[in-house]
């Protein structure tokens, strides 16, 4: 079956139904099946279970438990960089904003305005800075880090669709990221502020942050926000911010000045979490 045709079949696939039902299996124990259950998903998706805190597959009560399962203590190193990668999984894409248009793949952009859920003042602040697109696979590790320290200033969720944010979708399918469901989260950093977009995607059950716990469901059908301008929510570089219960995409804005992204950071490549991921511009 060709890529694009694949593609296709998921505008007919009830997304949502299949979501609904991958949240049903993956969060009760169920003892023995969910064993069952975790063991097939790592020899067929080569899950590194020996930098788990818990490399015992029988340990996890549920699929969930497993699927965000915590990193042995030291696991991943913070690098001596100004920003540093949230999370385990390979680059979509990274570069400048052009404007306020941000590249997906070739022949595919879509506008921050859109991405932050229709904020137009929200999105002009990161009019030709700088965005890194991360996708998360199967395999990976699917808790979400702070790139640097920074106080959260406010959280959207933005209703969507809930196509699969693999590489072959994100060529085929107009304003994926823009168009899936997604929890936007802004920071005030010390270079200045900068946005974490938690893209959902098919059988993405849920997302949830340190702060708020889950997120979604329930899964409403207009735009929510939450201001945490009063508040003191901080976090340091390389804490967790939040995390995918199933995978999916993580999207990044900061403003001008442009980021010098490090070297190797390119679509394709395989990134870890903590590893440097760019410097600001002098």
């Amino acid at each position: 079956m060709s890529e694009r045709l694949k593609v296709l079949l998921q505008y007919a696939v009830p997304k949502l139904a299949l979501t609904v039902f991958a949240g049903w299996v993956a969060t009760p124990a169920r003892g023995k099946v969910t064993t069952w259950i975790i063991r097939r998903f790592v020899a067929k998706y080569g899950v590194n279970m020996s930098e788990a805190a818990e490399s015992d597959i029988g340990h996890y009560a549920s699929f969930n438990d497993f699927f965000t399962r915590a990193l042995k203590p030291g696991a991943r190193p913070l690098a001596q960089s100004a920003l540093v990668c949230p999370v385990d999984g390979a680059i979509s894409q990274c570069g400048a904003i052009e404007h306020d248009q941000v590249f997906q793949a070739k022949g595919h952009r879509y506008s921050t305005t859109t991405l932050v859920g229709g904020d137009a003042a929200l999105a002009q602040y990161y009019d030709n800075g700088s965005f890194a697109t991360i996708y998360l696979s199967p395999k990976d590790y699917h808790r979400i880090h702070m790139p640097c320290d920074g106080r959260l200033l406010q959280m959207v969720y933005v209703p969507g669709e809930l196509f699969s944010v693999n590489p072959a979708t994100a060529r085929n399918v107009p304003g994926l990221f823009a168009r899936n469901e997604r929890v936007v989260c802004e920071f005030e950093g010390e270079q200045g502020r900068f946005i974490m977009v938690l893209v959902g995607a098919t059988i993405v059950g849920s997302m949830a942050t340190v702060w708020h716990g889950l997120v979604n469901p329930p899964r409403e059908s207009a735009v929510r926000r939450w201001d945490y301008r009063d508040q003191q929510i901080a976090l340091k570089k390389g804490e967790e911010m939040g995390r995918f219960l199933l995978g999916s995409t993580v999207v990044l804005l900061f403003p001008q000045p442009r980021l010098a992204f490090a070297d190797g950071w390119g679509p394709a490549a395989p990134v870890r979490l903590g590893q440097a991921m760019a410097e600001y511009a002098a």
